[in-house]
């Protein structure tokens, strides 16, 4: 079998430990229908960093084939959630880039005037993070579109800390339910799992739902409060 996708290596997982689709849907934790979802169209990052602790391999293999880093990762919750891409070289503002590497800005809130309260969502002019083209490249993501984004509070823990950086591309903004985006909702810049409901409407949906329930927002509503989808997270880090 042609390995082309997650989903397709978790598959490969399975067989090798002589699971079968019902044995390790209970295992994750999910349906078989989701589980059959995730074969198809590969799994989301949730699912990647729990499937990679349950296997003990590592997320940057489980979602792109590559190893950058012996051993298995370390645990990811609660205390971890870094997905890793490439080697960690050290290296400071001075450093210059390698050949196969590029600086991803971040993006911030800013206050619009000063005392109003309203706030935007812009481009730093100074924050950014390197990346390797190749890992972009093996997750399917334009250089100039990506772009990180600092996770505030403690909503989607325990996957994501207060304080951990994502990344995120910003040219797939259609929704795929149970993914991670950044969404800029009315200034304010958050990361969130979204989900498509009927007539256009979205949930917006949070790790930490005891303390901070789904919310729902009609097409209209979406509009009024100008929420919009920035981009997917396709990668995850911070230290804890």
């Amino acid at each position: 079998m042609e390995i082309k996708n997650s989903g397709d290596r978790l598959r490969e997982l399975m067989t090798e430990r002589g699971m079968n689709p019902k044995s390790l849907a209970e295992k994750l934790n999910v349906s078989p229908q989701v589980l059959n979802n995730w074969f198809k169209r590969g799994l989301p990052a949730r699912a990647a960093f729990l499937a990679a602790r349950e296997f003990q391999v590592s997320v940057e293999w489980l979602e792109t084939g590559n190893v950058s880093f012996d051993g298995p990762p370390p645990p990811l919750a609660p205390s971890s959630n870094a997905a890793l891409i490439g080697p960690i070289d050290v290296w400071d503002d001075e450093t210059p880039l390698d050949d196969d590497e590029v600086y991803v800005p971040f993006l911030k809130e800013v206050e619009l005037s000063a005392g109003s309260g309203r706030t935007a969502v812009e481009q730093s002019s100074n924050r950014k993070l390197r990346f390797g083209r190749i890992s972009l490249r093996n997750q399917g993501v334009d250089p100039s579109c990506a772009r990180c984004v600092t996770v505030a509070g403690n909503s989607m823990e325990p996957v994501l800390r207060n304080g951990a950086t994502v990344a995120i591309d910003s040219s797939s903004t259609r929704i795929v339910d149970g993914d991670m985006y950044a969404i800029d909702h009315d200034g304010q810049l958050r990361v969130k799992q979204l989900y498509r409901l009927p007539g256009g409407g979205i949930r917006v949906r949070s790790f930490n739902r005891d303390e901070h329930p789904d919310e729902e927002y009609t097409a209209s509503q979406a509009q009024e409060q100008e929420l919009v989808i920035l981009g997917r997270v396709f990668w995850s880090g911070g230290f804890h």
